[in-house]
């Protein structure tokens, strides 16, 4: 609507504002439970009566890079990062003109199924780890039950392979299955970041987390760089840009379990990182 109406510029510009006001808010309001004024005593019990008291003083020492990138556990994390993230950049970026070039839709006709396809995504985001908070519940160790429910969810990406077939039928069922693909990616991230802090101790999650958001990032340029516009271009000079689209859903579909396997493979059981 902003951009239809306003110009491109201006939908940059006054969600960069809604961030800012969000940013202040954040500032003005945030706080640790142990300072929120606003809290009661009474509340301050209940949000901290299931943390586990830690009798030994941890050792908060800085860890190096270099350190880090010799656990096989910290490969396990990049390497889940650099398969999987790109498929959320995809979605992010190619999901309109993917609907425009196959649906001939226009930019104002795409808000609708675009927005359904991130409300169906922030289901896995907010719902994400109800499934390994309930197998950990039942008695299952910790890293176990995300593994599984990583595997589950990885599994839950497959039908976006047949985003496409479904669309001919009806647009609506393409944006669907699509939807639910982005859901179980978000998912699979919610948990993948978890196994982080079930990995390692406190002191190095930090910068494992960060290492393996570099490794993401950098899937997402190689992605976008070398298969999205490379291949992308050549199709549709053929005139046959949905075979790329195909390509790409294929891609996103394989991607997670991959990954999974290639992270069991390099740690198939629980074992944390003595530093």
């Amino acid at each position: 609507f902003i951009a239809e109406n306003y110009g491109w510029q201006w939908a940059f510009i006054l969600t960069g504002i809604v961030g800012f006001v969000w940013l202040g808010l954040w500032f003005l309001f945030y706080e640790v439970p142990q300072k929120q004024k606003r809290l009661s005593q009474a509340e301050l019990e209940y949000i901290t009566s299931d943390q586990v008291e830690i009798v030994e003083v941890e050792d908060t020492g800085k860890v190096s890079w270099l350190k880090l990138l010799s656990f096989r556990q910290t490969w396990a994390f990049a390497i889940g990062k650099l398969l999987t993230d790109p498929v959320w950049w995809f979605y992010l970026f190619w999901l309109p003109d993917f609907l425009m070039k196959q649906y001939k839709l226009t930019a104002t006709e795409i808000i609708w199924p675009c927005a359904l396809v991130y409300v169906i995504g922030s289901v896995g985001s907010i719902g994400g780890g109800w499934l390994p908070l309930r197998l950990i519940n039942s008695g299952w160790p910790a890293y176990k039950a995300r593994k599984t429910s990583m595997l589950l969810y990885a599994f839950a990406v497959l039908p976006v392979l047949f985003s496409q077939y479904l669309g001919s039928i009806n647009m609506w069922w393409a944006v669907l299955v699509i939807g639910c693909a982005v859901s179980a990616h978000q998912a699979w991230s919610a948990n993948i970041f978890t196994t982080v802090s079930d990995m390692f101790p406190k002191k190095a999650t930090a910068s494992v987390t960060g290492i393996g958001g570099m490794f993401g990032a950098l899937g997402g340029i190689l992605l976008t760089l070398v298969v999205q516009k490379n291949m992308f271009v050549y199709y549709t000079k053929l005139g046959k840009i949905e075979i790329g689209y195909f390509i790409m859903f294929c891609i996103c579909g394989a991607s997670y379990l991959v990954a999974w396997f290639i992270m069991h493979l390099l740690v198939p059981r629980m074992k944390k990182v003595e530093l």
